[in-house]
């Protein structure tokens, strides 16, 4: 039987909990509580330990989803649930300015774990730009990977699209294990 961990990683209201949500085949675990700093303005209750959901691929395949806070302030955790994990899943909302900030941020806190496994990033909140929003800079994120020396996939998706996240992950594990099906 093959067992994957994969970890989701990024900032407070990029996605994690929704993505996992929106993969996993049994009830989500989440270990929400109120939020009571500065994320209250943005939602009104953040993970503080991981989130946890599961997917049966086939009779022989199980991946195992670990969602991480978001709060630089719980950043312990990032190294706990990265124990045993063979991939990340970053999502990165691109509706804030701070886009590569926040990418250069968690690419940092996971540059260990990045040399040595498969990284897929995912641009998430897209549907919130405007006309006159920003545009997301891709010119700047894969400027930004290539000063890194990171090669690494990057998609737009939308965290509660149970097939943008399928696509998101396919890319994923098949960079980690190319004979899954």
């Amino acid at each position: 039987m093959r067992q994957y961990k994969i970890i989701f990683s990024g900032p407070v209201g990029a996605g994690k909990t929704t993505a996992i949500k929106s993969l996993s085949d049994i009830d989500v675990v989440a270990t929400e509580a109120r939020a009571t700093d500065k994320v209250k303005e943005i939602k009104e209750n953040t993970t503080v330990a991981m989130d946890y959901g599961r997917i049966n691929l086939d009779a022989e395949t199980t991946v195992h989803l670990y969602g991480t806070p978001g709060q630089q302030r719980f950043d312990f955790m990032w190294e706990i649930l990265a124990q045993g994990a063979l991939g990340l899943v970053l999502l990165i909302d691109c509706s804030v300015s701070s886009v590569i900030d926040d990418i250069d941020t968690y690419l940092s806190a996971f540059s260990n774990f990045a040399k040595t496994n498969s990284v897929v990033i995912g641009l998430t909140r897209s549907d919130l730009l405007t006309a006159s929003d920003h545009l997301i800079p891709w010119d700047a994120i894969y400027k930004k990977l290539e000063e890194d020396d990171l090669s690494i996939a990057i998609f737009e998706v939308d965290a509660r699209n149970k097939d943008d996240m399928n696509t998101l992950l396919e890319a994923l594990i098949l960079s980690i294990d190319p004979l899954v099906s």
